[in-house]
Parts: structure tokens; sequence; C-alpha cells
């Protein structure tokens, strides 16, 4: 019962209740329908009286033995649901990352050709900026003259780099009043306080998980990762339950299997004198009826007899003889 609560604060004190009630009920239920079961009978009728019991043992096996099997494969249980919680955590912040893109498309658009445009436009600036250096420095090639100093050349090409220059640094600020943007946008749907869980949130999580999310888990753990069936898992999940079975059905098999004993004869005498006795009993009251009854219906007709003529004689007093 306990393993059932785990979770709750009072979970120790509500196994304590439910399992006494439970232990109280299954008792006296077991007592009674084993001590009801006529050895006196024939065998089927006995496997007649013994048939809702062992259905009954059959349904109480398995309740009572998933709690066992809860405990049995704890940690296996733990690591399923870490598993589960990390899948759902991932679904959940793709989901979120989905939506947003769907609804900031533009924004996005816009933010991605800024960042091509700025970074087509910084390389092409290293290598104006390299040309510039070749032709203040005289190195020849197929866009420089050769000719060692800060010449006209060397002037405009600069006075375009700065131009460039100019137009990266707008471009940059473009970029990033479009990214704060963009992260206010984030920040204001939830995008950047989700996080996979860490190890240590798991573990907590894991403690707490309600008897629900552990029973799934306990169900997953007889299937592989690919959906192939764990027979290992399964079957030995399958035996504990069979286990809890047969002991709920074994005070019944046991008085099936056991032989006609002194307390059954005793039942049985008990049973033939109560049977007698109440035959008697019905022998005695049907006599004293018989007998009575003649006496019964003389008096109740000379009774009857008697308020006739007094209702003759009150209505004679009061008739009006005048008239």
């Amino acid at each position: 019962m306990y393993f059932v609560f785990k979770g709750d604060p009072a979970a120790v004190l509500f196994a304590l209740f439910f399992g006494l009630l439970w232990g109280l009920a299954i008792f006296n239920m077991d007592r009674y329908i084993v001590s009801s079961i006529n050895k006196n009978a024939s065998t089927w009728k006995q496997i007649g009286q013994a048939t809702p019991r062992i259905l009954l043992a059959i349904m109480i096996g398995i309740v009572i033995s998933r709690p066992l099997e809860l405990k049995i494969f704890d940690k296996e249980i733990k690591e399923r649901l870490k598993v589960s919680y990390i899948n759902s955590q991932r679904s959940r912040i793709d989901t979120l990352n989905s939506s947003f893109n769907k609804k900031y498309t533009i924004e996005l658009n816009k933010l991605q050709e800024a960042k091509t445009h700025r970074d087509s436009l910084a390389s092409g600036i290293e290598v104006d900026r390299q040309k510039l250096n070749f032709e203040i420095f005289g190195n020849k090639t197929t866009e420089t003259s050769g000719i060692m100093g800060y010449g006209p050349y060397a002037k405009r090409k600069e006075m375009e780099l700065q131009q460039r220059t100019q137009n990266l640094d707008s471009l940059n600020a473009d970029v990033r009043r479009l990214e704060g943007f963009i992260t206010n946008r984030k920040e204001f749907d939830g995008l950047l306080t989700e996080r996979l869980y860490t190890g240590k949130q798991l573990d907590s999580l894991t403690s707490i998980a309600g008897f629900a999310d552990r029973n799934w888990a306990l169900g997953q753990l007889s299937f592989n990762p690919d959906g192939t069936r764990d027979v290992t898992t399964s079957m030995a999940v399958t035996f504990i339950g069979l286990l809890f079975i047969f002991f709920e059905c074994l005070p019944v098999f046991v008085k099936m299997m056991s032989s006609r004993g002194p307390y059954d004869r005793s039942v049985e005498n008990i049973e033939i004198a109560q049977e007698h006795t109440s035959d008697r009993d019905k022998e005695f009251e049907v006599d004293v009826t018989d007998n009575v009854q003649e006496t019964r219906v003389s008096t109740e007709t000379e009774k009857r007899k008697e308020i006739i003529k007094g209702k003759a004689e009150r209505d004679l007093q009061k008739y009006d003889w005048d008239s």
C-alpha cells in the first residue's frame, strides 16, 4: 500500500489505514467462504462453492502484486521515467520553437538576410583592405599598380573602404536590433526559460512521481526501446502476479483437498439436528393451529352475532314509532 501512495506526505498513514482495512476485509471474506464450503457435498458442488472465491483471488492477486512489482523494479522504473520526461521536455521545446518560427517568419527571414548581407560585406571589406595594403607596399597584382606609396588609387580605395565600413556598421546595428527583438519575443513566449531537465531535476521528478506514472513505466518495461517485447521482464512481472494469485487461492485449495474430518462431521450433525428441530417446530405449529381453529371460529361467530344484535336494538330505540 505504501508504494501506491508514495510521493504523498501522508503516504505512511494512508498505507496503514487502507492496509488494515484491506486485510480485515480479505480475512473475514476468506474465513466466511472457506468455512462455508460443505465437505459433505459432492465434488462438483464444492467446486461451485469455491469458484467465486477463486475468481476473487485472481483479482486480489493482480491488485496487490502491483505495488510489490513497483518496488522490485523501482530502479528500472525511474530510468524509464527519466527517458520519458526528457523526451516530453524535448518535444515541448521543439513544439515551442516550431510555433515561434511560424509566428515570426517574416522577422526571422529579415534577420537571416541581414546576417548574410553583413557577412558578405565584411568578407568583401577584408579583401579590399588586403588590396589596399598591396597597393601601398607596391605588391604587383592584376588589380594593383605595383608602385609603392600612397597614391591616388590607394586614396580612392581607402575612401571606398571607409564607405563600406560605415555600411557594415549600419548592417551590424540592424542585426543587433533584429536579434534584440527576437530575443524579447522568445522571452515573452517562454522559450528562454525552457531547458532540458538536469540530472538533479530528473531525480526529483522521479522521486515524487505518482502511481499512474510509475504504473505506466512498469508496463513499458515489457518492451524494448525499438518496440519489440522484452520477454524476460514480461515473464518476471507475470510470475510475481501468479505467485500472489496462488497465495490467495491457497486456503480454498487446502480446504478442497483436505479429507472430511471431525469438524466437518460435527458441522453435519449440527445441521441435521437444526433441520430436525425446525421440522418438529413446524409440525407443532401446524397441530396447534388445527386444534384451536374450531374454537377460534366459534368464538368469532358468537362475537359477531352479539354485535349484530346490539346494533339492531339501538336502531329500534332510535326509531320514531309515531310518524
